[in-house]
Formats: structure tokens, C-alpha cells, sequence
């Protein structure tokens, strides 16, 4: 059981971290000179983007679908954006899967088997104000990776890496959009 003076001390320090996380999104100020600034980090002109299912060049099957969900999930929960259809839209969003592919790191000195494999993928994005057809973010290259564990006793599935990757490239993705900070 907590003391009198604990849970009063826990309690307003959790509703004051609450209301600032709710209010507020911090970044670097736009005058490089003020430092930082409590304010948005989002380009304020749009509202709406859209995010076709970027084109996949790659043998891994489904992967468009998997960072399309999750592109869709980060930009609506971490940007001021509204997911719509491109006919709606002040942006869009679009890109190629460019390659995926599987690296061993590790393999076991008595089966030959691997130990240690990563996932990686890579992808172009670009950003694009459909009101003018400007670019306003383009990025090639744009990598991630995922860490798994095939052999006994983990036997963690390629899909456990997929996922991972797909994860960190749609929030990696949604960072790169925001304003120069």
C-alpha cells in the first residue's frame, strides 16, 4: 500500500507527463538559431495524404500489403495527417520496394545451420503536394533491417523479421516527411 505522500507526488507528475504528451509534439525550431520549440514538426499546409501500395520488385510476396498497414497505422497515430484516396488528398505518397533479402551472420560450428539472420529491405519514396505536383521529400536507399533467429532453440520465422522490418521502415518513413528539424 503507498503512503499519503507518495501516491499525491506520483499522481501529478503522471497527469502533468500525460497532458504535455497529449498537448503537445516538440522538435527542433524552425529558426535554427531558437533552438528547440513545442510545436509541430509537420508541414501545416496539408491534411490529407495518400499512400498507394508501393510497387514491389522483390520475391518476397505481400510485402507492399504489410508496410502498406503499416505506413497507414504510423501516419495516422504520429502525424496531424488523415489518410484518404488520392482523388481527396493533398499528398501523396508513393514508392518502390527495391530489394529484400535474406544475410547470414552466424551459422552453427556443428550443423552448419544459421544462427543469426537478418532481413533487410530497401525502398525509393517520394512525397509529392498534388495541389502543384512539387516533391516535397524524395529519398532513395531508405533502409532497414531485422535481426532473427532460425535455429533451435529461438526457431523464430522469417515472418518475425518481415514484420520488424516492415515495423521500422513505415516509422522511419513517417519521420523522414516531417519538416526540416
Amino acid at each position: 500500500m503507498m503512503h499519503g505522500l507518495r501516491r499525491p507526488a506520483w499522481t501529478v507528475m503522471a497527469i502533468a507527463a500525460g497532458l504535455s504528451s497529449l498537448g503537445f509534439q516538440s522538435g527542433c525550431n524552425r529558426d535554427p538559431e531558437s533552438g528547440w520549440a513545442i510545436t509541430s514538426t509537420h508541414d501545416d499546409r496539408f491534411r490529407t495524404i495518400s499512400i498507394p501500395l508501393f510497387r514491389n520488385e522483390t520475391w518476397f510476396r505481400g510485402l507492399e500489403r504489410e508496410l502498406g498497414r503499416s505506413l497507414v497505422v504510423e501516419m495516422e497515430s504520429r502525424t496531424p495527417y488523415k489518410v484518404t484516396g488520392q482523388g481527396t488528398a493533398d499528398t501523396l505518397l508513393r514508392g518502390t520496394i527495391r530489394s529484400a533479402e535474406l544475410i547470414l551472420l552466424s551459422s552453427s560450428v556443428t550443423t552448419g545451420l544459421a544462427d543469426e539472420m537478418l532481413f533487410k529491405a530497401e525502398l525509393d519514396f517520394e512525397w509529392v503536394d498534388l495541389a502543384t505536383g512539387e516533391t516535397l521529400v524524395e529519398r532513395k536507399g531508405f533502409a532497414s533491417s531485422a535481426l532473427f533467429t532460425p535455429s533451435r532453440p529461438s526457431q523464430e520465422t522469417i515472418d518475425l523479421a518481415r514484420f520488424g522490418v516492415v515495423e521500422q521502415l513505415a516509422a522511419d518513413l513517417v519521420d523522414a516527411i516531417r519538416d526540416d528539424w
